[in-house]
């Protein structure tokens, strides 16, 4: 494996090397830098770490250049940080570090590059590279994290019960950095993620949950999905999605296991979108099935209304896992409480009405709507999904063609909740939410054409029955 930096790169490492010697100390490059690079994956930053005082490096460094960079140092944590053009530089001094039970925050004090490397999460994390002059580009490798790199292969520097009970978010890292790179977790290494789950207790949400996106971010998110699963760490902050998994038997009849359909609806998403939201949809959009089963004897297995009692949880999910409360939960909210909609509409005898009114409620959200209903279809009988996906291809057709006619997508109808109440004199109230249904459901059910005269000519006869009267007349 070699190491292939660019031009502007190993120009900045040159220069961090000769300010290294002239500050008579060591400098190498560690970690995630040095990983991707004997991947051959693209990295924006590097993490160059010194043995001595790494906030004094940086700025010594960010000297060199012409504006200098703003360095910006964290003197509790002895680390420092700046930027040249989109390219990110961390510096930090060696150090070793020693942790108690109830906390993931470490003792440290200054260390050997030895004692640096020893105390990284993974193998394949502990690489290094000096870059002071006379070692220049040598590689430091005390833990065989080439050889696991080349193997695929994900395992602790140390007995991986310390490194786990030390800092247990390692326990997501190490199944995130399975699931991005597609290597496999030592079983040693595994097993121990599954004695020490529950000490992911001490860690917070907002760091858990940023490695759970990492994970749905990545290129196939069932892998890390399952490991959180099989590993037990999943039912510790999650639940909800844990008790989808498995199947209830009566009189010989069964369901699916939802979790495994889920993470599989999650894959189909992800090899069509990169949109994170939308594969939250597709985790979320079965969430209500244990919620809503129910044995009917004679038919089987039903979960009727699941789509809304999903979309109730959705805002109390996002809310649990610390997910942002605005228009990203509203937009999963939505999906989840639509996605059984356009499968309806591949039945036989769909009115033109039905198709208003999906794209009415779905607006700007119907491609993508589309992605996770087609997403959902995840039978192993090919001739059942050929038949799916080529009547939803109906249905998107016959979609096109219904916008196309009435431009109802994002549509609004000609007379507003405003315009109701100043043509009555009335404030916010029940009567204008009835007006204002009466005129949108009649446009479309196709009653009445979506014009302000044949709009307005409705709201009068509704207003007539409520005893309503324009105040113009």
């Amino acid at each position: 494996m070699d190491i292939v930096c660019s031009p502007e790169e190993l120009s900045i490492f040159e220069i961090a090397g000769r300010v290294a010697d002239e500050m008579n100390i060591s400098c190498y490059l560690i970690g995630g830098f040095v990983r991707d690079k004997l991947l051959g994956r693209a990295t924006k930053d590097a993490d160059i770490v010194c043995t001595g005082d790494g906030i004094a490096l940086a700025h010594a460094i960010a000297d060199q250049f012409k504006p200098k960079p703003h360095v910006s140092f964290f003197k509790n944590f002895g680390t420092a940080h700046f930027r040249l053009n989109e390219f990110d530089l961390e510096f930090v001094g060696a150090r070793k570090e020693s942790y108690r039970a109830e906390s993931r925050k470490p003792d440290v004090e200054p260390g050997t590059i030895e004692d640096d490397q020893l105390r990284r999460d993974f193998t394949i994390n502990a690489l290094a590279i000096s870059l002071n002059k006379d070692t220049f580009g040598k590689l430091t490798d005390p833990f065989n994290g080439l050889a696991d790199l080349e193997n695929k292969i994900i395992r602790t520097p140390l007995d991986p019960d310390v490194t786990f009970s030390d800092d247990p978010l390692r326990m997501m890292r190490c199944i995130r950095f399975a699931t991005q790179l597609d290597f496999v977790i030592l079983p040693e290494t595994f097993d121990s993620i599954k004695r020490n789950c529950e000490r992911i207790k001490i860690i917070s949400q907002e760091r858990i949950t940023d490695e759970l996106n990492k994970i749905m971010s990545s290129r196939k998110p069932s892998i890390g999905l399952d490991l959180l699963f099989i590993s037990g760490l999943l039912k510790h902050f999650f639940p909800q999605f844990t008790d989808l998994s498995g199947v209830e038997i009566i009189e010989g009849k069964g369901h699916k296991d939802n979790f495994y359909h889920t993470l599989q609806v999650i894959d189909n998403t992800a090899a069509k979108s990169d949109n994170l939201w939308l594969r939250w949809a597709a985790l979320l959009h079965d969430i209500a099935k244990p919620a809503t089963k129910k044995y009917e004897e004679g038919h089987g297995w039903t979960f009727h209304g699941h789509e809304v009692v999903g979309e109730r949880m959705t805002p109390k999910i996002f809310k649990q896992l610390k997910l942002p409360l605005n228009d990203r939960m509203k937009y999963v909210a939505k999906l989840v409480s639509l996605h059984l909609r356009p499968i309806s509409l591949t039945k036989e005898d769909i009115t033109d009405s039905a198709m208003r009114r999906l794209l009415f409620d779905a607006g700007d959200d119907l491609d993508d709507l589309i992605i996770l209903c087609e997403s959902d279809i995840t039978s192993k009988n090919k001739f059942k999904v050929k038949r799916y996906l080529e009547n939803f291809e109906m249905v998107k057709e016959r979609l096109a063609i219904v916008e196309e006619n009435d431009r109802i997508r994002n549509w609004q109808p000609p007379i507003s909740g405003d315009d109701i109440m100043k043509l009555f004199n009335l404030q916010p109230s029940r009567e204008v939410g009835v007006l204002k249904t009466t005129i949108r459901e009649a446009i479309l059910d196709g009653i009445i054409p979506s014009t302000y005269d044949a709009a307005y000519e409705l709201l009068l006869k509704k207003a007539a029955e409520l005893n309503l009267q324009p105040i113009n007349k």
